[in-house]
């Protein structure tokens, strides 16, 4: 089911702020930026994940250094990829546990 403009505001808006608090919690090593509804986490040796909304197609997109560039939809209760399904918090989770960082989404 597709969400309207305003649901998918709310909805992304509530996400990235979840995904803020999380990264700010996991480690003190990470520089992170939640403004204009994109979030950018700085690890300390330069790595840069961003996460932002994307309004006209309702979706979140990912730029991650170790999974490379994703986009996905809000269905079913969760983001999920536009290619294969996954699930973004999954995709956070094992990013950021490569990267050495223990992300804890249940917050």
């Amino acid at each position: 089911m597709t969400i309207d403009e305003s649901g998918f505001e709310t909805l992304a808006e509530q996400w990235l702020e979840r995904l803020s608090r999380a990264l700010e919690a996991a480690s003190d090593d990470i520089d992170v930026e939640l403004l204009g509804g994109v979030l950018t986490a700085e690890l300390e040796d330069g790595r840069t994940f961003v996460l932002n909304k994307h309004a006209p197609l309702r979706q979140l997109w990912l730029s991650s250094p170790l999974s490379g560039a994703s986009h996905f939809d809000h269905a079913e209760g969760s983001w999920r990829s536009t290619r294969g399904g996954r699930d973004l918090a999954s995709t956070l989770v094992e990013d950021f546990a490569r990267a050495g960082i223990v992300l804890d989404l249940e917050r």
